[in-house]
């Protein structure tokens, strides 16, 4: 089994506007519950502690995870951590839930409202990268990144990122002020950036963060070989239900046998493809526990050679054989779902 000792995270580049990170990010959003109950305080500072002495130094968190209380929890993680040394990402623009799904602002007084909130509860003078979380698709994406350009003339964030953008939104985001950095959910078994987010991001030069890249913990066993938790909102989601997941299995078992005879585990094996998918790439696996972390950074250690080996892994989880969608009821009706033909504003 690959494993973190004395691993080396690599540094590098995430787009070409100079933020420099760890080749692995860590998620912070599981530390105040949703796929468990939220972790006490002291476990959570303590594990991110953890990552960054392993050499983990990018720290993605938002102002909706667990109500704020996710923000707070890393900034009193960063009072035991050298500030200078740690890429710190946060996310505005998701209001709450309401019976249509979620609310999204953008407007300009809501992002610069959102910051000044997120720099106090996360108790720091400016923020590394400051993504756009959702799209508010009655605000001109030039009107929200106008906005952002002004926090960033004022020290107050130093780069620009979008989640969930469509590509014309993110050319056209790009033309009011460089975009560092776009997340989209990207793994195995959620694959639809590839076609036309992906070519945009390099030709301008945007670095891309992939959010669940363990397919929200499906390919570290979760729902497979660990009983979900009553209160985890994975037991509503499409892929791990009913006949979804007997379905879903079958790649489960493919990816399993992959890892064997890489001498690694489902995870790593996983982790290691994501990571494979270029320089530009930084995924942002999250954990609870600090084994599962030692397993996401021995992902490191995965060798893959890109013509044999990434193609064996892909082959091994068809996308036409995924069984249900990649996010579930209301979530969809605020997210850019890659229909078949997506709309081109991206603005979905």
């Amino acid at each position: 089994m690959a494993d973190n000792k004395k691993i080396q995270i690599p540094r590098l580049k995430l787009g070409n506007q100079g933020l420099e990170v760890s080749k692995l990010g860590f998620g912070c959003m599981g530390l105040t519950g949703v796929y468990n109950a939220p972790l006490a305080e002291v476990d959570g500072i303590a594990i991110l502690i953890d990552a960054f002495n392993k050499g983990i130094t990018f720290f993605d968190t938002a102002d909706v995870y667990g109500s704020h209380a996710n923000e707070v929890l890393v900034g009193k993680a960063l009072k035991q951590l050298p500030r200078e040394k740690v890429q710190l990402a946060t996310k505005f623009g998701i209001a709450g839930m309401g019976p249509d799904g979620m609310i999204v602002k953008g407007t300009p007084e809501y992002v610069r409202s959102c910051c000044e909130g997120s720099l106090n509860r996360l108790d720091v003078d400016y923020i590394d990268l400051y993504y756009q979380h959702r799209v508010d698709t009655s605000v001109p994406i030039e009107e929200t990144i106008g906005e952002l350009k002004k926090l960033v003339e004022e020290g107050k964030i130093k780069y620009i990122g979008l989640s969930e953008a469509g590509p014309e939104t993110i050319r056209r985001a790009h033309a009011v002020h460089p975009i560092t950095a776009v997340q989209m959910e990207w793994s195995l078994w959620t694959r639809d950036i590839e076609e036309e987010i992906i070519p945009v991001c390099r030709e301008l030069g945007i670095g891309i963060v992939p959010y669940s890249p363990l397919g929200r913990g499906f390919f570290g066993g979760k729902a497979i070989v660990e009983t979900l938790s009553a209160n985890s909102f994975l037991v509503a989601h499409p892929r791990f239900k009913g006949e979804n997941l007997d379905k879903n299995k079958n790649i489960y078992i493919r990816i399993e046998n992959l890892a064997k005879k890489h001498k690694c585990t489902p995870a790593q094996l996983a982790l290691a493809w994501v990571l494979e998918q270029g320089d530009d790439v930084v995924p942002i696996p999250g954990t609870t526990k600090i084994k599962n972390l030692d397993d996401n950074i021995g992902s490191l250690t995965v060798k893959l050679t890109k013509e044999e080996d990434l193609k064996e892994i892909f082959d091994a989880v068809p996308i036409e054989e995924v069984a249900g969608d990649r996010t579930y009821g209301n979530m969809k009706k605020a997210t850019w779902t890659f229909a078949n033909t997506p709309q081109k504003d991206g603005n979905v």
